[in-house]
Order: structure tokens, then C-alpha cells, then sequence
């Protein structure tokens, strides 16, 4: 049994699962989405503006609040939308699908059980508040 082509059987399997499909169509129509890509755009422009305007010697801070408040209100209104509620839905799926795997992986290497190993389920699903998935 070769290591590597069990693992490309398992990507297969992965791109085959209902979850990365999701995914994948969720992804799909929001790069679609002329209006959505613009908000985007826009939230990518504000954030470049306040990068540079942190940059300046002398800041001007009604101007960083004024765009810190507009790239909160893009922000929002990006993530208020169906398209990426649905992409941050099957997104967090898909993600939950493969820490699954991960951690079979990993508990497999440390000697346990492939069968019988699983995620422990104290995962907030914030990595940042994380020392990392076992």
C-alpha cells in the first residue's frame, strides 16, 4: 500500500464530498457576483488608505476614524450578504470536515486507533484563540 496514493484517494474522496461541493459552487458564485467583487474592491482600497495614512508622520485622526468607520460599514454590508453567509456557512463545513481528518491523521501517527480516534469537540472555531488542533 503506497502512502501517497491513499492520500491522493483521499483528496479525491474530499473534491467528491457534498461539503467541498458546497464550497466549491459557494466560491464559485460569489468570484460571480459583479456587486459583491466591488464591495470587496472597495473594502481592499479603504484598508490600503488607512495603511497609508498610519504611515504619515503626522496622522490625522478624524481621518483614520472616518475610514476605520467606513471599512466597518463595507465590512458588514460584504458579510450581510446571502452569497457570503452561504460561502462562510459551507466554508466553516468544509473546514470542520478537514480538521476531522487532520486530527486522524495526526492521531494516527502518535499510534492510536485510526478507527476509534477523534477531534476533541472544546474547538471554538477561532484559531486565534487556539494552540492548535490535536
Amino acid at each position: 500500500m503506497d502512502v501517497i496514493e491513499k492520500a491522493r484517494e483521499l483528496g479525491k474522496a474530499i473534491q467528491a464530498d457534498g461539503k467541498f461541493i458546497r464550497f466549491a459552487k459557494a466560491r464559485l458564485k460569489n468570484d460571480d457576483d459583479e456587486n459583491l467583487q466591488a464591495a470587496i474592491m472597495q473594502f481592499n482600497q479603504i484598508r490600503a488608505q488607512i495603511e497609508n495614512a498610519s504611515a504619515d508622520e503626522e496622522k490625522d485622526e478624524i481621518r483614520m476614524r472616518e475610514l476605520n468607520e467606513t471599512l466597518r460599514k463595507t465590512y458588514s454590508e460584504i458579510m450581510a450578504t446571502p452569497a457570503m453567509a452561504e460561502y462562510n456557512a459551507a466554508k466553516a463545513e468544509l473546514d470542520n470536515m478537514i480538521m476531522q481528518v487532520n486530527v486522524i491523521i495526526a492521531k494516527s501517527v502518535e499510534g492510536e486507533d485510526p478507527e476509534t480516534c477523534e477531534a476533541q469537540s472544546a474547538c471554538t472555531g477561532n484559531c486565534a484563540s487556539c494552540g492548535g488542533c490535536h
